[in-house]
């Protein structure tokens, strides 16, 4: 009697590796669209015709600096590898202690570096050059908030939400959650990004931010202040009163780190502020009269 062949294949995946196989699906998936976005802005590109909502477009900042895509990957990876570091593996695997170390240096190393990649040109030593300067404050900011036991929304790791099924204390924790979102919306959008930061890690000063002042040039100023002149000249003067020490010193902080160290006069602080501190335009009347 012949022997049978065999020719049944596993394709299970084990546990073990699902976390590897889904970062290889999503690595695929997102080459594909992107590339797909991008040769679809590259073809409307002398297009005059007026963009939908919906329609991809490229990303712009102030001064018509454009966003590259390799930002937002940047940006994505360093919150996957801490948020990885932080809640993967206990702390006594010596293989992810070291490949924690390695992923540090690699950290420092591109933060480092920042700017070149938002500007896509060589300027460490210029002016733009502090982007990665402010790029590590944000790192070692929010690191040493998660050292300190502080983490991003967390009311998701109570007991309620493990040890009660009900629909009720579901319910309470996702309204809480959504809650917390739309305040740290409000507060980004009046221009308060280190308050909007921290305040995920400790809600309260995320209502502190939400309910003070908007920032003079953040977009909830240019939605509500512009045909306000009275709240925008005050939230002109406290911004004023408020950025003059903490530009004293985030200058003399970076001048530090970049190597030449010095106080800074009052007229170089003077003309840091006038380039911060500005009222926002008007937004654009969408009904013009013909």
């Amino acid at each position: 009697m012949r022997p049978t062949l065999d020719l049944h294949l596993d394709f299970s995946v084990p546990p073990s590796r699902l976390p590897l196989v889904c970062c290889l699906v999503a690595f695929i998936l997102t080459f594909f669209v992107t590339r797909t976005i991008v040769r679809y802005i590259r073809s409307h590109a002398g297009s005059d015709a007026p963009r939908k909502w919906w329609q991809p477009r490229n990303i712009s900042a102030g001064g018509g600096l454009h966003i590259h895509h390799v930002v937002i990957g940047v940006i994505l990876v360093m919150v996957s590898g801490v948020s990885m570091v932080t809640l993967a593996v206990d702390g006594g695997v010596p293989e992810f202690t070291a490949a924690s170390i390695l992923f540090g240096i690699g950290a420092a190393l591109v933060l480092d570096e920042f700017a070149l990649i938002l500007h896509l040109s060589d300027v460490y030593w210029a002016e733009d050059g502090r982007t990665s300067v402010d790029a590590v404050f944000v790192a070692v900011a929010v690191a040493g908030l998660l050292i300190l036991g502080f983490s991003p929304l967390s009311f998701f790791d109570i007991d309620i939400w493990r040890s009660d099924q009900s629909v009720l204390a579901r319910a309470i924790v996702v309204a809480a959650a959504v809650v917390t979102l739309c305040l740290a919306v409000i507060v980004l959008l009046k221009g308060k990004v280190w308050t909007g930061l921290v305040g995920m890690f400790i809600t309260p000063l995320l209502v502190i931010g939400a309910v003070r002042l908007s920032r003079p040039h953040a977009p909830w100023a240019r939605w509500r202040y512009t045909n306000r002149p009275r709240k925008m000249h005050r939230a002109l003067e406290r911004e004023r009163w408020l950025r003059r020490p903490v530009v004293q010193a985030k200058l003399w902080l970076q001048d530090a780190i970049a190597g030449m160290p010095k106080f800074p006069d009052d007229a170089k602080v003077d003309e840091q502020l006038d380039r911060e501190i500005h009222a926002a335009p008007a937004p654009p009347d969408r009904n013009p009269v013909r």
